[in-house]
């Protein structure tokens, strides 16, 4: 096999290399001793500072290795594409493991490739055509200055007869690694972040061999780790992100996927190389397929992607920024990150007026932005908040003036009013409850969970219903903030559709369409992404909200350690970190707590009416210098400094976090510490400069000393909490 480059492109610090077979010139003899025609076309992507480190691959496995078999193929080119049509055939002893390397892709051959421009964005497209009558263009967009790439698969129906996907991956990162000429032995590693209810983000880093991702003896057995969510919560079990590691080079590629319902991606592994794909989720998994009739198209969702030389931080830092400039514009209100406050934590689903307006004569003058009406305001006398959705008629025991009385209140202090909605569902008190005609169904049956049966958004009765109860209300009643809560998952799909996971698709665009629609009828709105705290964490909802909600651990020890992981996969500047404060809490509690907001949107609840002077002393010198660390929060870069042992229920030990500006002139630190045993310090590296300490938050807390390119903090107590912010002298 004689693999030749296509082309190759420069795109910022990246090169992107397409590599090619020519069939006309190629056949490639199996390990069956069967000839197989050549023509395939694939794709490497690599830092461009390590172009000279690519390794020359071997082709055939060491003969004496193998005892009996010779020539035996290492490695064959990874296509660039990844799809199955109903009825072909899936080999490598794979059936039921992967999907991928059916021979839907081996009549595939190159109709051409083109480089188109459009502003400051490149896009090369690869068009692959079929004789079967089907074709795929294969999309890579990169923006000036972007430290990464949009990926995305159309397949065209280039026919006279309907055909049937069932699986269409979004994006397949293949030649992996190309800085290794053999298979890597204990030299990749995978990533990925496992996401709980109140337990979002955890890193997951583990050595291919740990599952079985090493190659087998003659390339005969597909190994797969294939993984995602399957529902309406894409951040629920996984977060849709991923990577790979070549340890002894250093260099790290990884991948977002942009889908607001089920995913997949695949670890897989037939020979030399690893490969990492996802999108759309497969039939085997997913319970996914859809119908493609003469003439038309169908794209995948979009990926991002990424290579990096350095660590998780490093590629994680390029992902989020890829992900910051999809982000739809926002509100002006929101320029300066303000703080928020929202009294769940205060009335736990049972609001009133007089309390609302408690709150918002405290937080008078104090620099908080918005004061957001939680869940309950429209349960009826006796019912239970998480069952009285559907209706949307405020409670008038609960609010006598309305919620445009409410919304006055708090608009006369100052202050944004916001409103929750969990405008998805209909709850089991709700009269709405049993008329099904516009509910989603599975085999028939209206799909319900924990007392809630969901709204179908394929649905105009229900984009019509929603524009009165929803944008109507948020309207006519004066609010400037909405929280869109979600707090149960649909599941593997629903009917209406060419299946399950395809009804599913197309439900979750509809609700990505409404999204779109309340930006577009209430412009000024600030929108929060919600779902059961941070189960909703993923591109595809975050690209169309201001704020979204971090996680659901309001109170717990564990919050900072959610927070600082969440940065490797959320804009700091979109993900809101409750401090929930008691009028039984201690200062050093206090301070534990509002240092924890640093890591993200500072959001204040629970007894604010309460505290005493000296506690909210407190809290307004955390908003003090909250504003000076907004700037970082924004835009810049962060890393995680770890000290602390595996439990996060139960931690010990201590963290930090640094995030540095984009320009490179400030810094924000952010400190815990936990149980013990504790180490002496962290040590927290800064970029090379003069530092010094601009702000503290507590000004009279720990007492850290720049040292040796170091902001060295001292780990004293269990449990406490401070900031910093830093400058440099340029």
């Amino acid at each position: 096999m004689t693999i030749e480059t296509l082309e190759k492109y420069t795109f910022g610090d990246s090169v992107v290399e397409y590599l090619y077979d020519r069939p006309e010139e190629t056949t490639i003899q199996d390990d069956y001793g069967l000839t197989k025609p050549g023509g395939t076309v694939g794709m490497r992507i690599y830092p461009a500072a390590l172009a000279d480190k690519l390794a020359r691959r071997r082709d055939v496995l060491d003969p004496f290795a193998i005892t009996g078999v010779l020539q035996t193929r290492a490695w064959n080119l990874e296509p660039l594409v990844q799809f199955k049509l109903l009825g072909d055939e899936i080999d490598g002893y794979h059936q039921g493991l992967s999907m991928r390397n059916s021979s839907s892709l081996a009549s595939l051959r190159l109709e051409g490739q083109r480089l188109e421009t459009d502003g400051d964005t490149q896009t090369v497209v690869t068009r692959l055509i079929s004789e079967r009558g089907y074709a795929c263009e294969h999309r890579l967009s990169w923006q000036q200055g972007a430290p990464g790439f949009g990926l995305k698969t159309i397949f065209e129906n280039t026919g006279s007869s309907n055909l049937t996907l069932e699986m269409l991956a979004s994006f397949s990162l293949g030649s992996i690694s190309p800085f290794a000429c053999d298979d890597a032995p204990e030299q990749l590693f995978v990533h990925r972040f496992r996401s709980n209810w109140s337990a979002e983000g955890r890193h997951e880093r583990l050595i291919a061999e740990a599952l079985h991702l090493e190659r087998s003896w003659m390339g005969l057995s597909a190994h797969s780790e294939r993984f995602g969510h399957l529902g309406s919560m894409p951040a629920r079990g996984f977060f849709p992100c991923a990577a790979i590691e070549d340890h002894e080079t250093g260099v790290l590629w990884g991948a977002q996927l942009y889908t607001p319902g089920s995913w997949q991606m695949e670890f897989y592994r037939l020979d030399d190389q690893m490969v990492l794909s996802g999108g759309l989720p497969d039939r085997e998994f997913g319970h996914w397929m859809k119908t493609i009739a003469p003439g038309e198209r169908f794209a995948s969702p979009e990926a991002i992607v990424a290579t990096a030389q350095g660590d998780i931080d490093d590629l994680c830092a390029r992902l989020v920024e890829l992900q910051e400039a999809r982000i739809h514009p926002v509100p002006s209100v929101e320029d300066d990150l303000p703080v928020a406050c929202n009294e769940w934590c205060t009335s736990w689903g049972d609001p009133h007026h007089e309390d609302i307006v408690a709150m918002a004569d405290r937080l008078q003058g104090s620099g908080v932005r918005y004061l957001t009406i939680d869940c309950g305001w429209y349960k009826k006398d006796g019912g239970n908040w998480m069952l009285a959705q559907g209706d949307w008629e405020a409670n008038p025991r609960l609010f006598p003036k309305g919620l445009a009385g409410a919304a006055q209140a708090i608009r006369e202090r100052g202050l944004i009013p916001g409103l929750w909605f969990e405008m998805e569902v209909v709850g089991s008190q709700s009269p709405r409850f049993n008329e099904t005609t516009h509910f989603l169904k599975r085999d028939g049956l209206p799909v319900t969970a924990s007392g809630r049966r969901f709204l179908d958004f394929r649905d105009p009765w229900v984009k019509d219903y929603l524009l009165e109860k929803v944008v109507g209300q948020l309207r006519d009643s004066g609010f400037g903030y909405v929280k869109l809560d979600y707090n149960e998952t649909i599941g593997i799909g629903v009917d209406g559709a060419d299946s399950l996971g395809e009804g599913l698709r197309q439900h979750m665009e509809g609700v990505l369409s409404f999204f779109d629609t309340l930006r577009t009828e209430l412009p000024d709105l600030v929108i929060e992404n919600c779902a059961s705290g941070g189960q909703r964490l993923a591109p595809a909802f975050l690209m169309r909200a201001s704020q979204a909600s971090f996680s659901d651990a309001f109170e717990n020890v564990q919050i900072p350690i959610l927070a600082a992981s969440e940065h490797r996969l959320v804009p700091p500047r979109q993900m809101q970190v409750w401090a929930v404060l008691r009028a039984g809490d201690s200062l050093k509690r206090l301070h534990y707590s509002l240092a924890a907001g640093f890591l993200g949107r500072l959001c204040l609840s629970g007894e604010i009416a309460q505290l005493s002077e000296e506690q909210w002393q407190v809290v307004e010198e955390a908003l003090g210098v909250y504003r000076l660390a907004a700037p970082v929060i924004r835009a810049g870069r962060s890393r995680f400094v770890q000290a602390s042992g595996a439990s996060w229920e139960h931690p010990q030990g201590a963290q930090a976090l640094v995030r540095v500006s984009a320009d490179g002139s400030q810094a924000l630190v952010v400190y815990h510490s936990f149980a013990a045993p504790h180490p002496l310090e962290v040590n927290v590296p800064l970029p090379d400069g003069d530092w010094r300490i601009k702000a503290a938050f507590p000004a009279a807390g720990p007492a850290p000393q720049l040292r040796a390119g170091m902001l060295v903090i001292p780990v004293g107590q269990a449990f406490e909490g401070a900031a910093w912010v830093l400058e440099r002298n340029l």
